[in-house]
């Protein structure tokens, strides 16, 4: 007897189901955790025309592993929408400057990552605005602006942009039960700046963000305050990457709802693409992430501006060496220093 053989939409609608089944037999726990992940993927913002639309030769070459531009703000701009319940765009002409930037490499095999801090008062060329300080860039173009003055001044590819709300990561580290941040000497108050006696320390949100945020009595000001920011982020990684952080459903929770209120993405990161990062990155440990300063040429006034200056010969082989894709093979040939910042220490 001949049996027909099933239709394609049959089949997608028995694989549906079987789907569903296996999570129903799995237990609630996979299908819920699931569903707050896309809920927490839906809540991040994207932000329209991040990156700059130019010709294939102005553009850096594509390499190995993929590198995002992370830029600090102190309020995180909301994507603009339409219609009675439009929002405040996402970046409007000198209405704020970035207050932080960082580039994030991850290598294509996903065993290591790095960042590198940009000092906000960098002297660079600003395409179309002639020598400025680093910061410049957001306030008059946007984050496509500073992600074309970042390629420009490194040569590497940026592949992803992320806004920053420093603002919002007191709500995202009280949701991890706070931080442990190592200071590695007494540091005095001044002003409204806490003292901080040498030793570790938790904090929560509260007081990692006024950590993060202190910069006048830091000895190298702006320099410092990346190191301290450098420090929060290997706090903040080291306890989400932390059994006791996934083994908590109601820290789990309260972590997934405070994504969202953190970060903002180029439009061009669909939640399949965020699933797709999150998932690469499982193995990831917080021992395996390098962080280190740009090379530090010193400091210097323009115009009656105090500036910093970029070491271009010692942070060509830095630049290349992420294009290469091989950050490990860099930091081997040029043992950490007090600019690289990777094992200087944190005040």
């Amino acid at each position: 007897m001949h049996h027909a053989r099933p239709r394609p939409r049959r089949r997608r609608r028995v694989l549906l189901w079987s789907l569903i089944a296996v999570l129903l037999l799995t237990g609630t726990g996979a299908g819920y955790l699931y569903w707050r992940a896309d809920r927490a993927a839906d809540a991040i913002d994207r932000i329209p025309d991040a990156l700059p639309e130019l010709p294939a030769d102005q553009q850096p070459k594509a390499t190995g592993g993929q590198t995002f531009l992370l830029v600090g703000v102190d309020t995180r701009a909301d994507v603009p929408t339409t219609g009675d319940d439009a929002e405040a765009p996402a970046w409007q002409t000198g209405a704020s400057r970035s207050d932080t930037m960082m580039l994030l490499h991850l290598a294509a095999d996903r065993k290591d990552a790095t960042v590198v801090s940009l000092a906000r008062d960098t002297w660079v060329d600003v395409p179309g605005h002639g020598k400025a300080k680093l910061n410049a860039a957001y306030s008059w173009g946007g984050p496509a602006l500073a992600v074309r003055t970042v390629q420009d001044l490194t040569g590497v590819r940026v592949d992803h942009l992320a806004a920053i709300d420093w603002n919002g990561f007191r709500a995202l580290t009280d949701a991890v039960g706070g931080v442990d941040i190592t200071v590695p000497r007494d540091v005095p108050g001044r002003a409204d700046a806490p003292a901080y006696r040498a030793g570790t320390h938790r904090m929560n949100g509260a007081e990692a963000l006024a950590y993060v945020r202190e910069r006048k009595g830091l000895p190298r000001g702006d320099l410092d305050r990346t190191k301290r920011q450098q420090n929060f982020l290997r706090a903040l990684m080291t306890r989400v990457l932390s059994g006791d952080t996934f083994s908590s459903p109601s820290r789990m929770s309260g972590l997934l709802d405070a994504i969202g209120g953190v970060v903002s993405v180029d439009d061009k990161l669909t939640n399949r693409g965020l699933y797709d990062l999150a998932w690469s990155l499982r193995g990831l440990r917080g021992s395996h992430v390098n962080f280190m300063n740009a090379p530090f040429g010193g400091f210097d006034s323009v115009d009656g501006q105090s500036v910093v200056l970029l070491d271009r010969k010692r942070a060509a082989p830095l630049w290349q060496a992420i294009r290469d894709d091989d950050v490990a093979g860099y930091l081997e040939a040029h043992p950490p220093s007090d600019e690289l910042g990777t094992t200087d220490p944190v005040r």
